[in-house]
């Protein structure tokens, strides 16, 4: 039995997920980003300084990952060291969107597939399944989940104290940040971490614990490859290691080092002009969206032809933190870890930046150069690539942690890591299959982030191939 589902809600933008069910079990699946990728083609020919800007108007939930990893492309272009207090503002801005972004995801986007929301909007229609929690403690965490979407609010506004706005901060540079400090931006954002600190100790653990404990087989559900990669988050100043380190794991074996010379880009299954591989520093892809057999415009990208995935629990994997297991439950205590720790983090950045001293430094861009700018975002790794010619940009690539993730699959016919996490996946109403959600929605997808450009009504708008 073949079964579609389109849009798969509660995620950013739209997915369609096609599975194949035999005995009560998903044993092939595929996923679809059904909007095509175009910022890479809108960067050409601009001045390299917009791309920390432009690039975040690719989403509206995580969009400071996008101008961070566009500030270190541009860095590492020019040539360019950042000041202490630039460094550490960098990471509090970028914290602080995680945290809200983490929040959301959490309280909104994946605790509704275990308890039951309100009859209103937006909670409704809601999705038939096993809601198992009594209606005084399913009230209970409903409360709760609302507390933390109040919260996640808070978070953005200490990405506003640094940023000027949220989303879509305006203050990010490569060498620092042009927010100068002073001591009530530091009081302020301290006291909102402490309070959304407090909640993540006292309600969002417990709770998440309360849905693993009620939910147990989801320990064992959607654990796919066990390839795991990140390229580390949060560079501590004057080119330290990063406070999560980069690392990758195949098959859930030993920490090994990212050479990101070992990245390629396989388009067998997109809608793109056959050319099976390249490095992200070479030529663009042209569309192809009548092209025979594809079924999606998000890329495959490959670390030397394996697929792999990211996010919170790669990272706390392949630095130590958690390492129970890579099921779908697993991703969502290790989101709640994560989004406590960094809770820390912004605190001892808060207490380590200088009155006073420089928050950024003046540059003068070079006529031309190629750099890479790479940071793990919110759901995993987030590389941006860029090739300056003539004061210029020439080339422009981005791959998304959602493009790792969500990718199709590749020449070798290796699914994606969601599309393997699927199978074998226990269905128990094909018309509802939440099953499918409760899997998928661990990822955190945002294809905001993996494809773009059309309309509500499927309306081509402009061709820019």
């Amino acid at each position: 039995m073949r079964k579609t589902i389109f849009p798969v809600t509660r995620v950013h933008e739209p997915l369609q997920i096609d599975i194949e069910i035999q005995d009560g079990k998903i044993v092939d699946a595929w996923n679809g980003g059904h909007l095509f990728r175009g910022f890479e083609k809108m960067l050409r020919d601009r001045d390299p300084r917009d791309a920390s800007i432009i690039t975040q108007r690719i989403c509206g939930i995580c969009s400071t990952a996008h101008g961070v990893a566009a500030a270190y492309a541009l860095r590492d272009a020019f040539g360019l060291a950042v000041t202490e207090n630039g460094e550490l503002l960098t990471n509090i801005i970028f914290g602080s969107d995680i945290m809200q972004n983490h929040l959301r995801h959490l309280c909104l986007l994946v605790a509704f597939d275990y308890v039951k929301g309100p009859e209103q909007a937006p909670f409704i229609p809601v999705q038939p399944g096993d809601y198992r929690f009594s209606k005084q403690m399913n009230d209970k965490l409903v409360a709760d989940m609302l507390q933390g979407l109040d919260l996640a609010v808070r978070a953005h506004e200490i990405t506003t104290i640094w940023g000027a706005k949220a989303p879509h901060a305006q203050t990010i540079l490569p060498t620092g940040v042009t927010t100068p400090v002073t001591a009530e931006r530091v009081l302020a954002s301290a006291a909102i971490t402490r309070q959304i600190a407090a909640f993540v100790d006292e309600v969002l653990l417990p709770d998440f614990q309360l849905i693993a404990e009620t939910y147990q087989e989801y320990y064992h559900i959607g654990v796919g490859y066990g390839n795991l990669l990140s390229y580390g988050l949060f560079p501590l100043p004057h080119g330290g290691e990063r406070t999560f380190k980069a690392g990758r794991v195949v098959n859930l074996g030993d920490v090994l080092p990212v050479d990101i010379d070992q990245i390629t880009e396989d388009v067998t299954y997109a809608w793109y002009k056959d050319r099976t591989t390249a490095h992200p520093l070479e030529g663009n892809i042209e569309l192809d969206p009548d092209k025979n057999g594809a079924y999606t415009y998000v890329k495959a990208p490959r670390y030397e032809g394996l697929p792999y995935e990211g996010g919170p629990l790669a990272r706390l994997w392949i630095n130590g933190h958690y390492k129970q297991g890579i099921s779908a439950m697993d991703r969502l205590i290790a989101r709640v870890i994560e989004l406590k720790m960094i809770c820390d983090l912004m605190l001892e950045w808060l207490q380590k930046i200088v009155p006073g001293q420089p928050s950024l430094t003046a540059y003068t861009p070079p006529i031309g150069g190629s750099g890479t700018g790479l940071t793990d975002a919110m759901r995993g790794p987030l590389g941006h690539w860029v090739v300056i010619d003539n004061y210029r940009i020439k080339h422009y690539d981005i791959i998304t942690p959602t493009v790792w993730n969500f990718s199709p699959r590749d020449a070798a016919g290796l699914r994606g890591p969601a599309e393997q996490a699927l199978v074998g996946t226990p269905i128990q109403d094909a018309d509802s299959a939440i099953e499918v959600a409760r899997v998928i929605h661990t990822f955190d997808p945002c294809f905001s982030c993996a494809v773009h450009v059309m309309d509500g009504r499927g309306k081509l708008l402009k061709r820019i191939f």
